[in-house]
This record gives C-alpha cells, structure tokens and sequence, in this order.
C-alpha cells in the first residue's frame, strides 16, 4: 500500500505537481485534441469522396440508365405501331415518308434497349434482385422482337394486317403486362439506393460537423487555459507560438466546417433540387412515348380503341391531372383552363402530375421558363390528339392517321417532337446543375479540408515551438 501510494506520488511529482510537469500536461492536451480534430476532418473528407464517387459513378447513373432503358421500350413500341400504320396493305397506299423514319427510330431505340440492358447487367453485379430483373428484361425483350418481327412480316402480305394486329398485340401485352413493370423497377430500385446514400451521407456530415465542433471548442479552451496559465507564471501578457496556434485552430475550424456545410448543401442540390426533377423529367418522357404509343394504338387497333382511349386519358393525367375528366374530349379543355389560372398565378394547384412536381421544385436559372415552354407544347399536342379523334368520328381514318404519325411542320409528331425538346431542354438545365453541384461538393472536399488539416498541424507545431523556452528554462 506504502509503495503504491509513493509511486502515485511520484507519477503526480513527474506530469502534474511542478510547472513544467503542467506545462507538458497542456501540451500534450493540445497535441492530441488537434490530433482528434484532424482525425475527424480525415474521415469526414474520405467518406465524402467516397459518397460522391459512388453518386457521380454508380446511383445517379444506374436510375438515368434504367429510365433511359424505360424510355427506349417505350419509344420502341411507338414506332413499331407506326410502322404497322404507315405501311397500307403490304406496301399498298404506304407513307413513304413516316414509314422510313418509323422504320429507322425503331432500330434506334431497339439498339438503345440492347445498350441499356448491357450496362445495367454489370452495374447489377453483386445485387441479386437487379441481376435478376435484367435477366427477365433480357428474355421478354427477345421474345418481344420475335412476336414484332412477325407482325411486321405478316404485314408484307396482302391481306396480312389482321394477323400482323394479332401477332402485335401479343407483343404488346408482354411490354406492359411484364418489361414495362420490370423496368420502372429498376428505376425505382437505383433511385432508392441513391436515396439511401443521400440520407447516410447528410447524418454523417451533420455527425462529423458537431464532433469537429466540439473537439475544437475544448482544443480552444485547453489553448485559452494554456495562455492565461503562461501569463499567470511566467508574468508575461501572451505567448507567440500559443497566439499563433490558437489562430490556426480557429482558421482549421472554419475551413473544416464550412467545407462539410457546402459538401453537405451541394449534396442538398445535387439530389432534391437537380436529380428529383431529373428522375421525374425521364418519367415523364417515357409516360409521353407510352401516351403517344397510345394514340396510334388507338388508330391502329380498331377492336380495343376504348382500352387504348382510357389508357391515352390515364397517361395524360400522370403527365398533368387535372380533376373531374373522365373523357378523353373533356380533358383538353381543362387542361387549357387550369394553365391560363397559372399563369396568371404561379401558385394555382388545379393541376397535379409529373410537370406540377417539376413546377414545385423550379431552383435553377432558366427552368421556370423551360418547363413552362415544355406545359405549352404540351397543351399543342393534346389540341392534336383532339384533330385525330375529331376526324376518326367523322369517319376520315386516313387523314387522322397522317396526321398522327406525320413529322411534317404542323402535324401531329412535328408537335411531339418540339413537345420532347422542350422537355429535353428543362432536364438538360437539370443534369448541369447535378454535374454541378458534384463538382462544387467534390471541390469543397478536395480544396478545403486539406487546407484545415495544415492549419492543425501548424498549431500543433507552434504550440509546441511556442512552449519551448519556457521548459528550457527548467533543465
């Protein structure tokens, strides 16, 4: 018992008791606070890289790739009804013109379903569920090309177009009875991942911002205590080096937190402000091929024309819903009403829908203005598909199917394409602001942070340089 309580006797003469034992004591204090700080600091940076690699590299990828995928299968389908509209009977009374390009979009965005579904099968990699989906993908999108293909030779023959219409309706079931849910699963799967990821990273930001907070804070105090212990013995007003540490702490805490404030704020826009409205621009588009699909289905599919109808309606109000319409001919109408009462008041809710979630999350320099341009084409469009179903009830068929699938100025697919741009434009405005932000948040990590981690190290360097007289004073 004697020999303990001499030996903690002596440990107290040696690191606490004497001057210089307290001067070494807050030293050391000193020392490993800023090593806390500066730990904190490195793992708040790595993890954040790592989060905006995997967003810039994998997330945001993965959903654009998958909807893009969506959108191709969407497209693909479109252009197979048009080719079966504009090729008459066999070749008979062909559009020329609407059946070379229906023709020459269809292998576009076949090519693109195959690209698409390349990628997705090595991101999927390590993913059980997604690995699976694509392989279900892949053999509906096989037997998808077989049953259109026949349709499309069928409707080489004279008199083949019934069968064609047969052999089309087969394939389209299995677009929307299994490849269209398999792809909006997709979707929906990588945006929640990416969702995921953004919550993780915003806590651990805020977690790494308040520990860095608080180390500081006690280094600052310990450094505060050092001076006044400094001045209080050795009867001097400051010490150099201490001053000067303290400044660099201070200077390493500023760096450090506003850095993880603007990686945490740009990882904000990248993810809400940019990426939410890129994911529901792509819906949109893929739900417009799919409508416009839809209209030409209608046309060409005369026993199912009220099921390709409502489907037309449906889609429409997912794009912009608008309340009380249950008829295609009542929806345009409206539609026209409750956009004239936004515009007159930007805050008017008569109309939900994917451009009302655009609307509601405008942020970046010219959106407001692309989206409205993108409404406004839209409100063309629809006064269209008005014109097509007018001139089917009066009995005109063929005029309502050129104008349907023609890309001439003024018809109707002139009118979906301007309607596409201007959607292309809003989403274009979208993904720089993404590119953006991750540029800015991989900045803020890159740039900034090293710049505290010095500013640690120089203080715990004066800190040190800055007690040196004062214990050589006591050798």
């Amino acid at each position: 018992m004697a020999r303990g309580a001499r030996r903690l006797r002596a440990l107290r003469h040696r690191y606490v008791d004497t001057l210089p034992a307290r001067l070494r004591l807050l030293r050391g204090a000193v020392l490993l606070l800023a090593a806390g700080c500066a730990g904190i600091l490195l793992t708040a940076g790595l993890s954040a890289a790592s989060t905006w690699d995997a967003v810039a590299g994998r997330h945001a990828p993965r959903t654009v790739s998958a909807a893009d995928l969506n959108l191709a299968l969407n497209d693909m389908d479109a252009q197979a009804v048009n080719i079966l509209l504009s090729n008459g009977d066999a070749g008979k009374g062909r559009l020329t013109e609407s059946y070379d390009k229906a023709l020459r979009l269809y292998d576009e965005a076949r090519e693109s379903v195959s690209r698409q579904l390349r990628t997705l099968a090595v991101a999927a990699e390590g993913d059980e569920r997604a690995q699976r989906t694509v392989e279900l993908l892949t053999q509906d999108f096989a037997r998808y090309q077989e049953f259109v293909g026949r349709a499309l030779e069928n409707d080489t023959r004279p008199g083949g177009k019934a069968a064609a219409i047969d052999d089309y309706r087969t394939a389209y079931g299995l677009l929307t009875e299994r490849m269209l849910p398999e792809s909006r699963d997709l979707v929906d799967a990588n945006d929640r991942q990416f969702e995921d990821a953004y919550g993780a990273e915003r806590a651990d930001l805020r977690t790494n911002t308040a520990l860095l907070l608080g180390v500081g804070a006690a280094l600052l105090t310990v450094l505060v205590a050092l001076q006044w212990y400094l001045a209080r013995r050795f009867h001097r007003v400051l010490n150099p080096g201490v001053l000067a540490a303290t400044v660099c702490v201070l200077t390493a805490l500023v760096l450090g937190a506003q850095a993880l404030a603007t990686g945490s704020e740009e990882l904000r826009v990248a993810r809400r402000d940019a990426f939410d409205s890129v994911v529901a621009l792509s819906r949109a588009r893929a739900i417009a091929y799919d409508a416009n699909a839809d209209e030409s289905r209608y046309l060409l599919d005369k026993e199912n024309r009220v099921v390709h109808e409502a489907a037309f309606l449906a889609k429409s109000q997912s794009l912009y819903g608008v309340e009380g319409v249950t008829a295609v001919g009542g929806y345009e109408p409206v539609l026209t009403e409750t956009w004239q009462a936004y515009g007159r008041d930007n805050t008017d809710k008569r109309f939900t829908g994917e451009f009302r979630r655009e609307l509601d999350n405008i942020t970046f320099t010219g959106e407001r203005d692309a989206a409205e341009r993108t409404v406004e084409a839209y409100l063309v469009y629809q006064r269209d598909d008005r014109t097509i179903r007018s001139l089917v009830a009066a009995g005109h068929e063929a005029e309502a199917v050129a104008f349907c699938i023609s890309w001439d100025p003024g018809e109707s697919n002139a009118h979906f394409g301007a309607w596409m741009a201007a959607l292309d434009e809003v989403t274009g405005i979208n993904r720089t602001a993404f590119a953006q932000a991750v540029e800015d948040g991989r900045g803020a990590v890159g740039s900034t942070l090293p710049w505290a981690g010095l500013a640690l190290l120089a203080a715990a360097a004066l800190t040190v340089l800055g007690l040196r007289p004062r214990l050589a004073e006591f050798r």
